[in-house]
């Protein structure tokens, strides 16, 4: 699914908010609060009123913490993705995984992650509110930038033969291969029953066109005319 950012001129700085401090009681019942008001009532729910209400707090003691619910967002991103980045880091670096198996780790852990109600529903709820602000929009594309940054890394060690922009186009389509599935076979989708044998091809063949795809291959391929493009009645 592509992200339409808003037609706005004014873009939000994605700066790191500062003015919480994690571990306190309170931020951590505001945050727990708003991954579940998220990804239990949608982006249409997510206001810092009803934020407020779902940790019985004041609105005014949530937005001490938090001025914008934006800031709830870039937290709850940074929440999620850091550890399972530490993770896959560690699993990496402790067993000297060689290149492949570690972008079958990413594709998978990532397929797995997709199939949980949190990750389907956070990001799927992210998607619609990216849509309509621009400063949700940066922090969503920055963990895709860093899932494929990731992929790339792998996909330029498997196969040296591939210019940067090559590597770029590979580790791309890789990507999005993934994260397309969300709306296809996520939780609670029409395809989630069939997603291990999804999760299999992907691990399989992805990993397969990293290592072989050779560059006369990305830059021979040309784009599919339409099956009506030069017909006449």
């Amino acid at each position: 699914m592509t992200i339409q950012k808003s037609k706005t001129t004014k873009r939000a700085t994605p700066t790191r908010p500062g003015v919480y401090s994690r571990g306190s009681d309170t931020v951590d019942a505001i945050l727990k609060a708003a991954l579940h008001v998220l990804i239990e009532e949608g982006a249409s729910a997510f206001t810092l009123r009803r934020i407020a209400s779902e940790c019985g707090l004041q609105v005014g003691n949530v937005s001490r913490h938090f001025p914008r619910k934006e800031m709830l967002v870039q937290v709850l991103l940074e929440e999620l993705l850091s550890p399972s980045e530490g993770e896959v880091r560690r699993k990496i670096t402790n067993t000297g995984m060689p290149a492949d198996e570690a972008l079958a780790l990413v594709i998978g852990g990532s397929l797995d992650e997709i199939q949980t109600k949190k990750m389907t529903h956070l990001f799927t709820e992210l998607w619609a509110m990216a849509n309509h602000n621009d400063f949700v929009a940066d922090r969503v594309e920055l963990v895709y930038r860093y899932v494929h940054g990731l992929i790339a890394t792998f996909v330029a060690e498997l196969n040296p033969s591939l210019s940067p922009e090559e590597v770029e186009i590979v580790s791309v389509y890789i990507s999005a291969s993934i994260e397309g599935s969300t709306m296809l076979a996520g939780y609670g989708k029409p395809w989630n029953p069939i997603m291990p044998q999804i999760k299999a091809i992907a691990v399989k063949f992805l990993v397969k066109l990293a290592k072989t795809i050779t560059p006369e291959e990305v830059r021979d391929l040309s784009p599919v005319s339409s099956p009506t493009k030069g017909r006449t009645r």
